[in-house]
């Protein structure tokens, strides 16, 4: 996956996992888009150790993943703070 892809990918899954739980904190587009990156990875990792897929650009399971991965990470953030 390219990089403009990922941070496409990254602000289009960002905004997916805040609107999925919103509420205080995290805010402005960069925060977002990092999350969003960071989601990817975190879903194409579990992805993979469950032999179902990767993130590999513009699809529904890629973005589907992203965003499960994207949601673990702000739950993980909001419980340490």
């Amino acid at each position: 996956m390219g990089f403009l892809t990922s941070i496409i990918l990254g602000l289009l899954v960002g905004t997916l996992a805040k609107w999925i739980m919103p509420g205080k904190g995290l805010g402005g587009l960069f925060v977002i888009m990092v999350l969003g990156i960071a989601g990817a990875m975190i879903g194409g990792f579990i992805g993979t150790q469950l032999g179902i897929a990767d993130v590999t650009g513009f699809n529904l399971l890629s973005i589907g993943l992203a965003t499960l991965g994207a949601v673990i990470l702000l739950v993980i953030f909001r419980l340490l703070t």
